[in-house]
């Protein structure tokens, strides 16, 4: 196509035809041409589904707030969030990719408005044979190119969506930065936790430690009986070691979220109990197409090379560059203001690709690739966000109920204990049985502790899925969808 343009342009001024004629014609074609070039609209082209597979008996609740990690009810994880949201590093490096996209945005949109430079100078010569010679100048030199088919205005919207796509890309890191946070301070209180409950296991273990070694020195206990269970409190207490290393290592990773050095933190924690559970409700899946920072940008990004590819094909079209010049000269500085010293020139040029060894095709086609590229990765962050949330759905809906469950087997394991160490002090249960329920009690509390774990961090991961908080929906969308 452009190939032929070219060539029909080459013709034209071949055979001659009067430049009048050629003006005219090309201005009746610029609606046309125009047309052509602004039709660049990606589609979304996926089918939005009318609500999410997994059921949720939740009531209607209000959108989430933008605090709303609020609803955990800690106001040590609420203080550690908002600290990181201005001191992470992530998050700061984020803004500052905002910046640069700002700042782009400014460069692009500066071949929109003319141009004008101030030249002054003074010029001192000597001719061959001739006697020294000053020469004063000062002249304001003005250019501007007409955006006649568009390739700037496309340049600058452009740069535009993409410094829009930056901000969205930023709350897309200030999203995983609180999760981050949050998740951390999670398994800081699950190990305080485990901490407790596996000194809790040393206790009792060690009373029944106590009571079998009463009997065998009653001569009702044999030193395999009581080797056993001096194996089970030494398994307990070495576990103590371990979940001191993972509190500590997590305490160190708060303070890397924060942008401290873990000496200059303190984390005070506490236990997973003390946490609330918020409700949330997950609303319509065609929501998440104005609430994910992640599904934003991708649209941001989109519009971005639409418009670049408007540029590339714009280029293709002659450029027409208006150029002035006006100021004084003179050989003596007391005359140069003077009307005499005065001058102009006024310049208007046409300029029109014919052959670039196939620059201007070649960028077209990468601007091109670009937009399909974008699109594909816009559709995938879509279909992402909805499976994002489907699963954590899921999570929310079976973690609750094994929760629920584990608490019923750590009930059910403490009262088997309770009564195994008293028929123990009456010696009317035999150690094996002692054994194993010390052993269903242990493993029960841990069980009981990685459940209430996994059901906050799937709260966590529902949130995140949502897009954190909901802010109004924006009166316009730049990509069209297709039901």
């Amino acid at each position: 196509m452009f190939e032929g343009w070219r060539g029909r342009q080459a013709g034209g001024a071949a055979a001659g035809i009067p430049r009048a004629v050629i003006a005219i014609t090309g201005l009746c074609l610029v609606p046309m041409l125009a047309g052509c070039i602004f039709n660049e609209r990606s589609v979304l082209g996926i089918e939005i589904p009318d609500r999410y597979q997994t059921p949720h008996s939740l009531p209607p609740t209000p959108p989430p707030a933008l605090d709303w990690w609020r609803g955990f009810r800690s106001s040590e994880l609420t203080a550690l969030i908002e600290e990181a949201q201005t001191a992470n590093f992530d998050v700061a490096a984020a803004v500052a990719k905002i910046i640069q996209a700002d700042a782009q945005s400014k460069i692009a949109g500066a071949p929109l408005l003319p141009s004008a430079d101030l030249d002054a100078s003074v010029t001192r010569s000597r001719p061959a044979g001739g006697p020294d010679r000053t020469t004063w100048r000062t002249a304001i030199t003005a250019s501007y190119e007409i955006d006649f088919w568009g390739k700037n205005r496309a340049a600058s919207r452009a740069a535009q969506q993409s410094a829009i796509a930056a901000r969205f890309d930023r709350d897309t890191v200030v999203i995983s930065t609180v999760v981050s946070v949050a998740t951390a301070y999670f398994l800081v209180l699950s190990s305080q936790d485990r901490l407790r409950i596996a000194n809790q296991n040393v206790e009792a273990a060690s009373r029944v430690l106590t009571l079998i070694r009463q009997r065998q020195e009653a001569g009702t206990a044999s030193a395999l009986e009581v080797a056993q269970q001096e194996t089970l409190v030494a398994s307990q207490r070495a576990q103590i070691p371990v979940l001191d290393e993972v509190l500590r290592q997590n305490k160190a990773t708060l303070a890397l979220l924060i942008g401290k050095p873990p000496e200059f933190v303190r984390i005070r924690g506490g236990s997973l109990y003390s946490l609330g559970i918020p409700r949330v409700s997950p609303g319509l899946p065609s929501e998440l197409l104005y609430q994910r920072p992640d599904i934003r940008s991708a649209e941001a990004t989109v519009a971005a090379t639409d418009a670049s590819v408007e540029s590339a094909r714009a280029a293709f079209f002659p450029s027409i560059q208006l150029t002035g010049q006006g100021g004084f000269t003179s050989l003596a500085l007391r005359t140069l203001f003077r009307p005499e010293s005065a001058f102009y020139s006024v310049a208007a040029g046409l300029t029109q690709p014919i052959f670039d060894g196939w620059l201007l095709e070649g960028q077209l086609e990468r601007a091109q690739g670009q937009q399909l590229e974008s699109l594909s990765l816009y559709r995938k962050a879509v279909v992402s966000g909805f499976t994002d949330v489907e699963r954590a759905l899921i999570s929310v809906q079976d973690s609750a109920e094994r929760e629920r469950l584990q608490a019923q087997v750590v009930d059910a394991s403490r009262r088997a204990f309770n009564i195994a160490e008293t028929r123990l002090r009456e010696g009317t249960v035999d150690l094996v049985t002692v054994l194993i329920t010390q052993q269903s009690l242990f493993t029960a509390e841990e069980n009981r502790v990685t459940a209430r774990l996994a059901r906050l961090q799937a709260v966590l991961s529902l949130y995140q899925a949502l897009g954190g908080s909901w802010l109004p929906k924006p009166p316009d969308v730049r990509v069209t969808t297709q039901q």
